[in-house]
């Protein structure tokens, strides 16, 4: 049984790079995040990884990919990088720099070419859930098909609420 699901940037990118991927296709829940996504699809919100968009003080756009049950350290990801003033990137900066709606926000087929940084255990999964580039619809795929293909800098940045 073969599931229908959206043609975007994302796909096309993924298809460019000739990366395999199983498309999941649910219905989106405004603020859902990836609590909604890991309990449509049955799998540990660990394995779902969002693609966050951030601002530095050079209004440079940059993506961390991180753990779905984590949080990204702004001031550990301006120290590693050499970046002043990391922050998160408005919606609508998210938006215009990405070519996606947020909540629907891929690293594949980005609008913008931007640095791509990536929690480096996510490398440790078999299989991730990530975002194709619509609300509602995210690909299984092994992390190790497209690290290199998207040039991520792999990066410790990432913790729990409550972690020290």
């Amino acid at each position: 049984m073969s599931v229908e699901y959206p043609v975007t940037a994302g796909v096309r990118h993924l298809r460019e790079l000739g990366i395999e991927f199983e498309p999941f296709v649910f219905d989106y829940v405004e603020k859902g995040g990836t609590s909604h996504s890991s309990e449509v699809l049955g799998v540990s919100e660990h394995d779902v990884v969002k693609t966050l968009v951030f601002r530095t003080a050079d209004k440079e756009g940059l993506i961390v990919l991180m753990h779905g049950d984590m949080r990204v350290s702004t001031r550990e990801l301006g120290r590693l990088t050499n970046l002043k003033k990391v922050g998160p990137a408005s919606p609508e900066d998210a938006n215009r720099m990405t070519g996606y709606q947020v909540g629907g926000i891929s690293p594949f087929g980005l609008k913008t070419k931007m640095r791509i940084f990536g929690e480096e255990t996510i490398l440790d999964l078999p299989k991730i859930y990530i975002n194709a580039g619509k609300r509602g619809f995210l690909v299984g795929l092994d992390p190790r098909s497209f690290w290199t293909a998207l040039g991520v800098e792999g990066v410790r940045v990432g913790f729990r609420e409550g972690d020290n």
